[in-house]
């Protein structure tokens, strides 16, 4: 907190004429404490100084005030000094930081099964996986060459019925379109059964 004024030029000319007057009725004290700040190599004006030569200026009616003198200058904030930490009160901060540090790991943590993560799994349950992949493979496959081969036999079989190709075409895409919709239907019962729904 400040407790003082680090003076400027102004204040320092003024007061430098007020102690030269030899007419004026400065008192002893405040005398010697403006000879001292002004002898010093960084001036500092004490308040208390200060308020005893604001209370001289107004009782001798000098013509500048105290406000005047100041103008220039600037609060004298002191280094603060900071008392070392107790190694107590360190050791408990710690403690104090690792239990919340833990207590955030375990929040976090909270939802993990260590019982089910086993590392000599991670080969079957890829196999698994592969297995899974490649039988949806195998389905789509299956799927695609079952409504081809429906439309070439269609297509070929449609010969002995109509001569024209656009008549043999439709016929064909008709009946592929049947069995692809059957394939289907199956295929998605077969689904709902794995998944075990009804």
């Amino acid at each position: 907190m400040a407790s003082a004024f680090v003076v400027g030029n102004k204040f320092r000319n003024k007061v430098t004429e007020l102690l030269e007057k030899t007419d004026s009725s400065l008192p002893q004290r405040l005398r010697e404490e403006l000879e001292e700040t002004l002898g010093s190599p960084q001036p500092t004006l004490s308040f208390s100084t200060a308020r005893t030569l604001k209370k001289y200026l107004q009782d001798n009616g000098h013509p500048f005030y105290l406000h005047e003198l100041l103008e220039d200058s600037s609060l004298h904030l002191p280094e603060v000094v900071k008392p070392p930490r107790n190694p107590e009160l360190v050791k408990r901060l710690e403690r104090i930081k690792a239990k919340l540090a833990n207590e955030e790991y375990n929040r976090i943590t909270r939802n993990v099964n260590t019982q089910k993560i086993n590392r000599n799994e991670t080969l079957a349950d890829f196999g698994r996986q592969v297995r899974s992949v490649k039988a949806v493979v195998a389905t789509i496959f299956n799927f695609l060459v079952t409504v081809v081969a429906a439309f070439a036999c269609s297509y070929m079989a449609s010969q002995y019925l109509f001569t024209d190709t656009a008549a043999r075409v439709i016929s064909a895409v008709i009946a592929a379109s049947v069995v692809g919709l059957a394939e289907l239907y199956v295929l998605v019962r077969t689904m709902e059964g794995e998944l075990g729904e009804p």
